[in-house]
């Protein structure tokens, strides 16, 4: 282990930086015991009443960062159910199933730590954490963080002997997920491209359980990522599983990221649904059988989603609430709203309805492949992509990423709020409200421009959404040129 620890891998939603600099098995070490403590103080338990599941992804140090954390919860009396390397949504699912009382003599799951950096880059590792089913939150992330600092200062050498339990979680979500959907894949082909991380341990697998006929991409973990970056969100990873669908004749194809809990969809035709177009089949799936029973179910997602996905959500009579960007805003509303559904762009899709609420992509898919099969029921030639009528009558750009440095971010901010203020007609046309939960969201008559800072990069993130390509264009034109001017005005 190396001598040095720093703390400032600890971020809003998990632990994440770049291994050997950030993130070392030292940190992790005392993470561990931090856990602990932190679970005892949470859950008034004794350490040796503490039992977390712990896994791991594909890269190359997870292992090693794995067994310096559960020697780490071990050395303070805590006890570790061992789940090796598997999907992120699989350390959830660890929370909420029973166990053999070999395995933790009857003493529930108080939490999951599950080694990963998600779609980030291979020298990339991290930890994301969950409490009582729950993930944490930037404040508890906070005290973990604190508690991890006391034990790095408290060097003792009093060690206590917690257990470690090996678990097949594998075999098990396999089981549990496939008895929920009996053989709905019939008559169903897909590509499942699972970039050599995770999901390729499960998903094609279960995938066939439901019968479907599944053609595997980049199943075999390998954490060099040697095919391609295990990101769907971002486009350019899709290539090959735009290409197998198209060429063999698939229904669709899944695609996932690093640790599977986000997914990425590509219709018949080899073209990928972003993640609100993804969210409104789901979300009309799930609401309209509500709604005619007289419930008002509410759907969650955020600012960077279509407008066609809130009214289309609000027309069939359930409730489109929109609230910031990022999975753990995401999950907060919608337990605060008691929502049966949430998402985001990036393809994290909460599945309340028949499901526990967490994120979990290879579930996801299993949901799609009900749809899809629904569907061609009634219609042999149905299409997945007959589905995305509502998006025809507008045009959304892509993301488009504005650099600019961290300190700037808020006043440039203010500044570009103050100049909209000043002249309603900047963008041309009338302005129909101006959003603020997460950067400012302009509304128009069919259309918005959005700006927002990015969590994790020096950059404004932009979308924009108009009836027609011309006016979405301008809508951009005029925030960039209005970004140009306020940074001169900045000095930079």
């Amino acid at each position: 282990m190396t001598n040095v620890i720093k703390l400032s891998a600890f971020g809003k939603n998990d632990v994440r930086g770049i291994y050997n600099d950030d993130i070392t098995p030292e940190l992790f070490y005392y993470i561990g015991r931090a856990y602990v403590k932190f679970v005892c103080e949470k859950n008034n338990l004794l350490a040796k009443d503490v039992w977390l599941s712990v896994c791991e992804d594909a890269r190359l140090h997870s292992k090693e960062l794995s067994e310096a954390l559960i020697k780490g919860i071990n050395s303070l009396g805590g006890n570790v159910v061992y789940l090796g390397l598997a999907p992120t949504p699989l350390g959830y699912f660890s929370e909420f199933i029973n166990y053999p009382k070999e395995i933790t003599f009857d003493n529930k799951i108080s939490g999951a730590l599950i080694i990963t950096a998600s779609h980030n880059p291979k020298q990339y590792n991290g930890l994301k954490m969950t409490l009582n089913k729950a993930s944490l939150d930037e404040a508890q992330i906070k005290e973990v963080k604190e508690l991890t600092l006391n034990q790095t200062n408290n060097k003792s050498s009093n060690y206590r002997f917690g257990l470690c339990r090996k678990f097949d979680i594998v075999s098990t979500y396999i089981e549990k997920i496939s008895q929920s959907f009996t053989n709905i894949g019939k008559n169903i082909k897909i590509v499942v491209d699972s970039a050599n991380a995770t999901g390729g341990l499960v998903a094609p697998k279960l995938y066939r359980e439901l019968g479907c006929e599944v053609v595997e991409l980049y199943s075999e973990p390998d954490g060099n990522f040697p095919n391609h970056h295990p990101n769907p969100s971002d486009e350019s990873t899709l290539d090959d599983i735009k290409k197998a669908v198209v060429q063999n004749n698939a229904d669709f194809g899944i695609a996932f990221d690093g640790d599977s809990d986000r997914i990425g969809v590509i219709d018949s035709k080899g073209n990928y649904l972003t993640g609100d177009k993804l969210l409104l089949i789901y979300a009309l799936d799930i609401v309209e059988d509500l709604v005619k029973r007289g419930e008002k179910p509410t759907v969650v997602s955020e600012v960077k989603c279509s407008q066609v996905l809130y009214d289309c959500i609000n027309n069939t009579g359930a409730c489109a609430v929109m609230c910031k960007t990022g999975h753990g805003y995401i999950k907060s509303m919608m337990r605060e709203t008691n929502a049966i559904l949430g998402g985001e762009m990036s393809g994290h899709i909460f599945f309340k309805d028949r499901f526990y609420g967490f994120d979990d992509a290879i579930y996801a898919g299993c949901r799609i492949i009900e749809i899809v099969a629904k569907h061609k029921l009634k219609n042999p030639d149905f299409k997945l992509e007959d589905l995305l009528e509502p998006f025809k009558q507008t045009f959304c750009s892509k993301e488009n990423r504005y650099k600019v440095e961290n300190e700037l971010k808020k006043p440039i901010l203010e500044m570009v709020k103050e100049k909209i203020n000043e002249n309603k007609n900047l963008f041309s046309d009338k302005i129909k409200d101006i959003i603020t939960i997460d950067g400012l969201r302009i509304v128009f008559d069919g259309g918005f421009a959005l700006i927002r800072q990015s969590n994790t990069e020096p950059v404004f993130t932009l979308r924009f959404e108009a009836k027609d390509e011309n006016t979405c264009k301008h809508y951009e034109k005029c925030m960039v040129n209005l970004l140009d001017e306020c940074k001169k005005n900045m000095g930079k």
